[in-house]
């Protein structure tokens, strides 16, 4: 089995580390999907030389997501959608409504959010008012105002 390497982190990489420090991964991991991504350089002499403006780098970038993200909430949060949906009898919906209809319909109002981090328990299938939780950045979670109503005829 290959021994593990070290490399810097550039930014903050979850159950991993934080942007600035150096830690101990597998050769594969660091090779493959760490530095092609940009998340981490090699820990050679000049890089851990850096690791304090690195460090700089990474608080500075993580502040500023941060920011972005509350934003987005605050957004969001002021927002909410209604999406219509084919119902049969006993007001019964056909299918339920996904990540991807949420997130198009957010879309098309400007706001721009990745279906992967909305946070749906159970797939809604159900008419009314729904609450949904997004994460957005690791310490910003915001709660989505979905209503569902019958299609019209």
């Amino acid at each position: 089995m290959a021994s593990p390497i070290r490399v810097v982190l550039q930014q903050d990489v979850d159950n991993l580390g934080s942007g600035g420090e150096v830690v101990r991964v597998r050769p594969g991991y660091a090779r493959n999907f760490l530095i092609p991504r940009g998340l981490a350089l090699p820990a050679t002499q000049g890089n851990l030389t850096r690791v304090e403006e690195l460090k700089q780098k990474a608080t500075q970038k993580t502040a500023l997501v941060l920011k972005d993200a509350q934003e987005l909430k605050a957004k969001l949060e002021g927002t909410s959608i209604k999406l219509e949906k084919a119902v049969g009898a006993d007001s019964k919906m056909y299918g339920s409504v996904t990540t991807k209809e949420i997130e198009d319909a957010y879309g098309h109002q400007g706001l721009v959010i990745d279906r992967r981090k909305i946070e749906l328990a159970e797939p809604i299938k159900t008419l009314g008012l729904t609450d949904v939780k997004v994460k957005l950045h690791a310490q910003v979670v915001a709660n989505l105002r979905v209503e569902v109503v019958k299609a019209s005829s």
